[in-house]
């Protein structure tokens, strides 16, 4: 049976009263296109000197998709030619694909779209609405979190402490590495540049000054909370998403479980413990690389260097970059945890609300870092 199923595709071919007469047998599949190309080419050949054609299916044994687009493609072609083409089939399943493959391949072009000023101005008009209400579902989200945070508190058997463990070695042990990395060569970057400027001016010493505040109160916290939103806002998504996608978060809550309370307050938290050690280590790695560049490039030994910053730096410099990295944590996680729970069930859904939690997430970092440069400089701070 298997051999017949899948027996080379045949045409017989011949004349019926001035129509063309089409009796079709084998498999006509995917796996023998070259042979149903030379076939539809034969057929198309004795066309134009008949009224008319019949196709019979009947003895086809294996038709998929391919084999019912390129007969439904035939027919659509000689049709418009004037050439009136019939399919036939004693079998109903060739029937039932036939249409199936006709419904999909009649589905109209959507019209070429004009741009104008409306078209501008309806686009515009839409990402208010959108924009509007995703702040709307934001602080609707945040008091169930603050919610859900309370809970916990109150309730100290509902805190899941592995959990917590697991994400901060997840986010702070994990991403370390990376983070360093960067950060090292971003110091580097800005020194060397800092130092071919400054010297122009005889400044070149100054350079310490510049690499020391930039990278405690700004690069640091910067740097590490784009490459969390990047890495662990991502994988938040993901796991949530994904969890939503096979009706898990459902089974919590059909267990007695809050989301809340069991996905998000721990990963909430491990950001906001986690982000200030990882400035930390980003203000070390980027002060060295610094240091390096400044004495292989600048001629600024390492004791000059470290002489120079410490009566440059003071303990505000060192505090600005952490306290803003907890309120940067909170975001991401905030942000990562919305576009989680809002994935559907395909996984086309599941890519865009991952990408939407980066690029949401990167902006709203930049935005806070901006927020609190402003709260700082009017408290002179």
């Amino acid at each position: 049976m298997a051999s017949l199923d899948y027996a080379e595709p045949q045409a017989t071919i011949r004349d019926d009263a001035g129509a063309l007469a089409v009796a079709l047998s084998g498999s006509w599949s995917a796996d023998r296109a070259p042979r149903i190309e030379e076939l539809i080419g034969e057929i198309t050949e004795r066309l134009p000197a008949t009224s008319g054609a019949r196709i019979d299916l009947s003895d086809v044994t294996r038709l998929d998709t391919l084999g019912a687009y390129v007969l439904n493609s035939l027919k659509d072609r000689q049709e418009r030619d004037g050439v009136e083409i019939e399919l036939v089939s004693s079998r109903p399943e060739h029937s039932i694909l036939l249409a199936e493959v006709q419904v999909h391949d009649d589905d109209p072009p959507k019209p070429h779209r004009h741009v104008g000023v409306v078209d501008i101005l309806v686009d515009i008009g839409e990402g208010v609405v959108r924009f509007g209400r995703d702040m709307v579902g934001g602080a609707m989200f945040l008091g169930e979190v603050v919610v859900g945070s309370v809970s916990v508190v109150l309730g100290p058997r509902k805190f899941r402490g592995p959990s917590l463990i697991n994400q901060i070695e997840l986010i702070a042990f994990n991403g370390a590495p990376i983070i360093m990395l960067i950060s090292f060569l971003v110091g580097c970057i800005v020194a060397q540049q800092g130092i071919f400027q400054l010297q122009q001016f005889g400044a070149a010493a100054f350079v310490v000054n510049l690499t020391g505040i930039l990278i405690l109160r700004e690069l640091a916290v910067l740097l590490t909370s784009i490459m969390v939103a990047g890495r662990s806002g991502s994988a938040f998504t993901a796991e949530i998403g994904s969890m939503k996608m096979r009706e898990e978060i459902d089974a919590l809550r059909v267990m007695g479980l809050e989301p809340i309370e069991v996905l998000v307050v721990p990963r909430i938290l491990a950001l906001m413990i986690s982000l200030p050690i990882l400035t930390f280590i980003s203000a070390m790695a980027g002060l060295v690389g610094a240091g390096l560049v400044a004495w292989l490039y600048g001629g600024i030994g390492p004791d000059t260097f470290l002489a120079r910053l410490k009566s440059v730096i003071t303990w505000q410099h060192f505090a600005v970059g952490l306290i803003k990295a907890p309120f940067m944590a909170f975001v991401i996680g905030l942000i990562a945890s919305i576009e989680g729970l809002a994935v559907k069930g395909s996984a086309e859904s599941l890519g865009r609300q991952v990408t939407a939690s980066v690029v949401k997430a990167i902006f709203m970092v930049i935005v806070v870092d901006g927020l609190f440069a402003i709260f700082f400089a009017s408290i002179e701070f």
